[in-house]
């Protein structure tokens, strides 16, 4: 067994087999010269030594070479997760290691390799990136280091680290980023605005001191006669407010962009904004719909519902059937009894889906403020934005912007039926949903 291990364990180097090819050449040409003849023997002599001395010196140490691979706990999925491996070295001398690691077969990559030089007696790191685009378990395979000293002849494979899992779950990057919503002074931050409030639709918090910057209109003017200093009256954002994510898992939410289908970018912003809205003091749920209800989250606004948010997020699974907008009217009719902020993640591609799902969609904005959040399609707008240099090309282009039309039409569709809309490339659907909702906030509509 040790021997086959041995074997296995072994490689040889590029130079080794340069080296026999020159020799295989000396041989020959000793055919005609003779010369030729006891130095190709000679220059076998030589690599054999090196070769055997290269490889007592890789292989007669046990467990000269540790390596760990960092996984986190869990990957965010759409972001860069970083992978740090940690390489000991407990050879007495320089070594040069070329690592592959086994990544999971999502990411589809078979050329991974990192190349480093660890010195005698000490510890190198090195890390890599990885950008997920699907929710689910990962598995890594081996961590294997290819060994070898400075005269590269021999080389020693070591493999650590089998079978390793983590788990990708929606966008938690994303949600730490815009956490700092719930903190007023940093909302134009990331294309964040600022909406002023119009009136005072908010609780009443406490009377202090009038500073700078305070709304005059605010003035208590029976405190500020007790205190003989000016006083004001301070608001804070009405708290307690029902707010549900709604996520259409339906086939029209399997169109990718950058690799991403919309289904998990409405998923990754759903956790973003949900973690705002806990922030600002309000209940927050979750609603996924395809052909039946999928899951049906209560509002609350403890702070640990963002956790149960995030599992059920992560947990979320679809065959891409046809959407029930009348299962979904049933469900939000009987269970969400309260006035609440519907946020509707879905897609519409032409104005006559929009038509089919119209009456329900009324019939949600009676008791509630419904605001219906899909797609422009990127490819569309680069096709109207490029330059039509011959007829086909004339005919996509105003295809393209018979599309581009039908979205605004839906726009305009649903506004005129009192249904308040975001539409939203997908990169920017987390901001946008955030806005809309702090425009809301704001404007005192919920």
């Amino acid at each position: 067994m040790k021997i086959i291990r041995f074997i296995q364990a072994l490689y040889l180097s590029k130079r080794v087999f340069y080296a026999l090819a020159i020799i295989a050449v000396f041989f020959l040409f000793s055919y005609w010269f003779h010369l030729f003849y006891p130095l190709g023997w000679l220059c076998t002599l030589v690599l054999s030594t090196a070769l055997l001395i290269d490889i007592i010196a890789l292989f007669r140490p046990k467990n000269a070479l540790k390596a760990d691979r960092l996984l986190p706990e869990k990957f965010s999925n759409s972001d860069l997760n970083t992978i740090p491996v940690s390489i000991t070295n407990k050879y007495p001398f320089k070594i040069h290691i070329r690592a592959i690691d086994e990544i999971p077969v999502q990411f589809q990559k078979r050329d991974f390799s990192k190349e480093v030089e660890v010195e005698g007696h000490s510890v190198a790191r090195f890390e890599y990136e990885l950008r997920p685009v699907e929710r689910g378990n990962y598995i890594f395979g081996k961590l294997n280091l290819y060994v070898n000293t400075r005269w590269n002849l021999a080389v020693r494979r070591y493999t650590f680290k089998k079978d390793q899992q983590v788990k990708v779950y929606p966008s938690f990057i994303q949600m730490k980023k815009y956490a700092f919503l719930a903190i007023d002074n940093k909302l134009s931050q990331h294309g964040l605005k600022k909406i002023r409030r119009i009136g005072h639709t908010m609780e009443f918090e406490q009377i202090k001191e009038y500073v700078t910057g305070d709304d005059v209109r605010t003035i208590n003017w029976k405190a500020t006669a007790k205190a003989a200093n000016l006083m004001v009256n301070q608001y804070q954002d009405e708290k307690s407010q029902p707010i549900y994510s709604l996520i259409d898992a339906s086939r029209v939410m399997k169109m990718p962009f950058n690799k991403l289908t919309l289904l998990d970018y409405a998923i990754n912003s759903t956790l973003a904004f949900s973690n705002v809205a806990l922030k600002k003091g309000d209940k927050t749920g979750l609603l996924t719909f395809s052909n039946g209800i999928q899951n049906h989250l209560a509002a609350s606004s403890k702070k640990t519902h963002i956790n149960t948010i995030l599992e059920v997020l992560y947990n979320i699974n679809t065959r891409f059937l046809d959407s029930d907008y009348g299962r979904l009217y049933a469900e939000v009719k009987r269970k969400i009894t309260h006035r609440s902020l519907l946020l509707l993640y879905t897609n519409f591609e032409h104005i006559s889906a929009l038509k089919r799902q119209l009456p329900y969609l009324k019939a949600l904005s009676k008791k509630h403020v419904l605001v219906v959040i899909f797609f422009e399609n990127t490819e569309i707008k680069n096709l109207i934005d490029k330059p039509a240099e011959n007829t086909p090309e004339i005919y996509h282009k105003t295809i393209a912007q018979k599309m581009d039309y039908d979205k605004k039409l839906m726009v305009k569709e649903l506004e005129k039926n009192g249904i308040q809309t975001v539409l939203t490339s997908p990169e920017d659907l987390t901001v946008n949903t955030i806005n809309k909702y702090l425009e809301i906030k704001a404007r005192g509509i919920l």
